[in-house]
């Protein structure tokens, strides 16, 4: 045992890796890949076997931003607006996949988080600006996700008062328990819950010919109006979110995945990709159907309200299954963010961060996860807590967010220090590039509509969507030729064993002026954006 832990400190010392319990054998919740062991397997039945021990940080990351918010937003879309929005979940899949394929490479390849690369690559300023708004955000996340907690139970007739502490205390115990394979054997139980959006939409029993045209013909029920606009860029927002970034990479860190098993990982994250799209599309068909026809249809209230109107109008079984969904979603939620925050912590602290070590080896860690669940279940139990006002908060500062968080994923995963052989290709920079120009425009619209609530976001749609073509055609104008650094031959030959190397060996990058201004603007925006968001909670506070 001796000899390991030495062995283990020397490898940690002579690569990025900042805690040693992250180099060793893969050990999943369905098996061990020993660390020495070629990614190279010759049968079908060999490599579903690896597949099967390397699932779990793409699948997670997925089915857990099907979370209350999610389920929330996913059953508004249906119940005021039909099967009309289907399409939107579809054009999210490639969305999906790019942004976390970028940070399964920087985890494989790096070994270290996405805070402390953003810390070491772009400085203390532009560190503390990133993983400060990441710990707000995450907390009101969290918080949200005990909200959907006790809803669901309030359907069943149990008090918050009791359902809270149950799921905070369920929550840290599946976490604390010094074995990676143990925490994800347990996260495969509780996402098998989200299997139920299968009985979910068959007793809803739906029509084929318009599920088909909801997916396959973009438009809204009742033509583009502002509210149905809002909608699209709030289904956006929680579906694609900035603590998935963060937790992705840091969880393909800590079980111990390396270039070799790249390629499994990435299949991770795409069945994680559609299982995700799947499960919305279920919710918003099966509250399409459920009050088409009836009073409730355009009048979504809450979570519990829509598992009360599935009772009333379809079956008490079908609103049953939606309450144990949503109590399910909020726990995945929860356990995935709140561990999104603790990776964070411990990588900017340089901490211990690993759930293969126990309380006893990695108190602080345990303790962050810990004091975030309980502040976050206690908020929810204050009475006339501003529940609402909390939930409305998260989907704004997550859109806010996410630009950011994509434009730091982009330039990392296009510096050769970092990436090595692994940066990005052109083609995946013009995709990347184009998607981060349309969350820029779904932002800008999320946060003016939420400051000001009486603008046309109709007109913020066209105003904002004319910038970002003229914006796209004069990126592509100016980078032409320069869309990916070169990777010499040598490189590529070493792709499957090249790691970055200790990070006090790098270099920081000098920025170019283009790189500056845009950085310098996107965090004026963001400032700027956040501060007249908080003065509009202080006025909603207020009454106002």
């Amino acid at each position: 045992m001796v000899d390991e832990g030495h062995r283990s400190a020397g490898k940690a010392r002579s690569s990025a890796v900042l805690d040693d319990a992250h180099l060793g054998d893969i050990k999943g919740a369905f098996g061990t890949i020993h660390e020495q062991e070629h990614g190279t397997r010759r049968t079908w039945r060999r490599r579903l076997l690896a597949l099967a021990v390397i699932m779990g940080p793409g699948l997670i990351v997925m089915v857990g931003d099907n979370d209350a918010g999610g389920v929330a937003t996913y059953a508004q879309a249906g119940q005021n607006y039909g099967d009309s929005l289907l399409w939107v979940l579809v054009l999210l899949i490639p969305v999906l996949i790019v942004n976390q394929e970028m940070v399964v490479r920087l985890g494989a390849v790096t070994g270290v988080g996405h805070g402390r690369l953003i810390f070491e690559r772009f400085g203390k300023f532009w560190g503390w600006f990133s993983v400060g708004d990441l710990f707000l955000l995450n907390f009101l996340t969290i918080t949200t996700e005990f909200i959907g907690i006790g809803l669901g139970a309030a359907y069943f007739g149990v008090s918050p008062y009791l359902a809270v502490p149950v799921g905070a205390l369920f929550l840290i115990g599946i976490t604390v328990t010094g074995k990676f394979s143990t925490w994800e054997r347990l996260m495969f139980v509780i996402l098998g819950g989200n299997a139920l959006v299968i009985p979910l939409v068959v007793l809803a029993h739906p029509t084929l010919g318009p599920v088909l045209h909801g997916f396959l013909i973009p438009g809204i029920q009742g033509g583009l109006s502002s509210n149905g606009a809002l909608l699209i860029v709030a289904i956006v927002g929680t579906t694609v979110a900035p603590w998935q970034l963060f937790f992705q990479q840091s969880n393909v860190v800590d079980k111990r995945i390396t270039p070799r098993w790249i390629a499994y990982e990435r299949t991770d994250t795409v069945v994680g990709a559609f299982v995700v799209v799947i499960g919305a599309a279920a919710i918003m068909i099966t509250t399409a159907v459920a009050f088409h026809g009836t009073s409730l249809a355009g009048h979504f209230g809450d979570a519990q309200t829509v598992a009360e109107g599935l009772a009333r109008h379809v079956s008490s079984a079908l609103g049953a299954i939606f309450a144990v969904l949503l109590i399910d979603a909020s726990i995945i939620g929860a356990s995935a963010v709140t561990l999104a925050t603790s990776y964070a912590f411990g990588d900017v602290f340089g901490i211990r961060h690993s759930l293969h070590r126990s309380w006893r080896e990695a108190k602080p860690f345990y303790a962050v996860f810990t004091a975030v669940v309980v502040v976050a279940a206690s908020i929810v139990l204050i009475p006339h807590a501003p529940l609402g006002l909390i939930t409305t908060a998260v989907q704004a500062l997550a859109g806010t967010l996410l630009p950011s968080a994509s434009l730091f994923l982009l330039l990392l995963c296009n510096d050769p220090a970092v990436l090595g052989p692994w940066v990005n290709k052109p083609w995946l920079n013009v995709l990347a590039t184009i998607i981060l120009a349309i969350l820029v425009v779904l932002s800008l619209i999320l946060v003016f509509s939420t400051i000001f609530s009486g603008v046309s976001v109709t007109l913020l749609l066209i105003i904002f969507g004319s910038i970002l073509v003229v914006g796209l055609i004069g990126i592509g104008f100016f980078t032409r030729g320069s869309l990916a650094p070169t990777v010499s031959a040598r490189d590529k030959e070493d792709r499957f064993t090249w790691r970055m190397p200790p990070i006090a060996l790098l270099t920081r990058p000098v920025p170019s002026r283009g790189r500056r201004i845009g950085m310098t603007a996107m965090g004026a925006y963001i400032l700027v954006a956040v501060l007249l968001l908080f003065v509009k909670a202080i006025e909603l506070g207020l009454g106002h």
